[in-house]
């Protein structure tokens, strides 16, 4: 099973935490060079000296907010001004804040549409050409359980990670003759700072406390207990090499067996 990343270039958006960053370290270990993509300069600097270099890859990163689509796009594009090619991208960015979809403003569901859809959309077009050059190209798009079976209480992030999983599939369909591929990646309850918002936030509404909210996520998971960040990583790292290559279109849950729908 060939595993190797080495000569490969990922560019990992949200990278300097939560998932992203476990999922960067992952490529690292398996040789790539990895550029990391998020907002923050100052942790930029300081994660991009921590990746895995055992191979004396060179890595970079790349500062731009998602919050804006033309901060994305003109970033990116400079960069590729003088790197032109991305074997690998996963799209990645912190997911919306929780409430009802029925008190949702229209504000949030278009920021939310812009940071995720179009962002991706906007990324996908910049390094496609690249991609189809190189014969070589993997896009994982880190989404959510929630594309299968929306999720309480998060109903913009339930109604924009969907559009993301079909947006994804018929993408898919467009770039196999190429050799580039593009999955999603669905985590469950991963030990990140993401779901501790949402745990504190369950328990500012319930009159329970954190622990208590922890415990009964963990009771509902066959594997009894909250996943790790490397163990998603690990999935998604996997989805990039050439092991992955007749993989192409799914949704991939990574949650311990929570999901009551195959």
């Amino acid at each position: 099973m060939i595993l190797d990343l080495v000569n490969k270039n990922a560019l990992v958006g949200g990278s300097t935490q939560g998932l992203g960053w476990a999922t960067a370290v992952e490529l690292a270990l398996l040789g790539a060079n990895v550029t990391l993509i998020a907002r923050n300069e100052e942790r930029l600097q300081t994660k991009v000296l921590q990746l895995p270099n055992s191979g004396n890859q060179v890595h970079n990163y790349i500062v731009a907010d998602f919050s804006d689509y033309t901060q994305v796009e003109s970033a990116v594009g400079k960069y590729l001004q003088s790197f032109p090619t991305f074997h690998i991208l996963i799209n990645n960015t912190g997911g919306p804040a929780g409430g009802t979809l029925l008190d949702a403003s229209v504000e949030s569901l278009q920021k939310a549409f812009s940071s995720h859809v179009i962002c991706n959309q906007l990324l996908t077009q910049l390094l496609v050409p690249g991609m189809k050059t190189a014969g070589y190209g993997r896009i994982v798009n880190i989404i959510s359980t929630s594309v299968k079976s929306p999720l309480e209480g998060l109903g913009v992030s339930n109604t924009i990670r969907a559009a993301v999983a079909n947006w994804s599939k018929t993408l898919a369909n467009e770039l196999g003759p190429f050799g580039i591929t593009i999955n999603n990646v669905l985590p469950g309850s991963i030990n990140t700072g993401r779901l501790d918002s949402i745990i504190r936030n369950k328990a500012q509404a319930s009159g329970r406390t954190e622990d208590e909210i922890r415990d009964q996520m963990a009771k509902e998971i066959p594997a009894r207990r909250i996943g790790k960040p490397e163990e998603f990583g690990a999935v998604a790292a996997f989805l990039c090499t050439p092991a992955a290559s007749y993989i192409n279109g799914i949704n991939l849950p990574v949650d311990g067996g929570r999901l009551g729908c195959l």
